[in-house]
């Protein structure tokens, strides 16, 4: 949301990679004051170099970790806006023999980080006129398919969570806005949840035109950038080729 006469300021969670850092250009380049956060470092400091924004190391699975950066944000020009982007897949293996301690982590990051960001966010957000919660969840949010109950579990808690939020928060100047991208074709996403297995991870967007990070950072800056009044709810943005989680059209395949 806008507040006249000064910069507007975003914190974008999981903004080493991916999506995350396009939305760190992209805001950026709308001229934001953009705060990169995420675990790695080294990679957090070449991106705010490159976009001009600020790197901040952040585990958003860490409380205290995340406690400092509310107050480190609110000593230092406090938000307009977070984009919990923060998160990820692990394997993709049936109920009967899926990974519980993968499934764990899964919660802590997806859920609980952004539970934890939001919270520590929440008083900023609300001053001087009100701000933005925007979450990025996942199709996977919107429906269940073979080898994803672990995903598709917690990017529906996920969704859940933002729609409780807007429920618990109307009437208050707090957008709370959600996207909910299909197949997105970075460079981690599929890698991390396949182990490191570069010919599975491929395959997943192997015959068709993916959606790419920018695709999504571009739709993330277009909701954060409405009049005051609108509220966008909810944004599903796929690949044209993809008609549900697993329904794909794929030539040569």
């Amino acid at each position: 949301m806008s507040r006249p006469g000064r910069t507007r300021r975003a914190l974008v969670t999981g903004a080493s990679s991916g999506i995350g850092a396009a939305t760190v250009r992209g805001l950026a380049a709308q001229g934001w004051d953009v705060v990169a956060a995420a675990r790695r470092a080294d990679r957090l400091a070449a991106l705010a170099d490159e976009a001009g924004a600020l790197a901040y190391p952040l585990d958003v699975t860490d409380g205290a970790q995340v406690e400092a950066l509310a107050e480190h944000l609110g000593a230092t020009g406090g938000l307009d806006a977070v984009v919990n982007n923060a998160g990820g897949a692990l394997g993709l293996d049936p109920v009967e023999t899926a990974d519980v301690d993968g499934w764990r982590r899964m919660y802590e990051l997806n859920v609980l980080g952004t539970l934890r960001v939001t919270q520590a966010v929440l008083p900023l957000l609300r001053a001087d006129g009100g701000g933005d919660v925007l979450v990025v969840t996942s199709t996977a949010a919107h429906g269940a398919y073979e080898g994803g109950a672990g995903y598709t579990g917690v990017k529906h808690a996920e969704r859940m969570l933002t729609t409780t939020l807007r429920w618990e928060l109307v009437g208050e100047p707090v957008r709370v806005l959600e996207i909910s991208p299909g197949n997105v074709a970075t460079e981690e996403f599929s890698l991390v949840r396949f182990d490191g297995d570069e010919a599975r991870a491929a395959a997943v967007y192997e015959g068709y035109q993916p959606l790419v990070a920018e695709d999504v950072a571009d739709a993330i800056v277009w909701m954060l950038t409405r009049p005051d009044h609108v509220n966008v709810d909810l944004m599903v943005v796929r690949p044209r080729a993809q008609a549900h989680n697993t329904k794909v059209a794929r030539t040569g395949v």
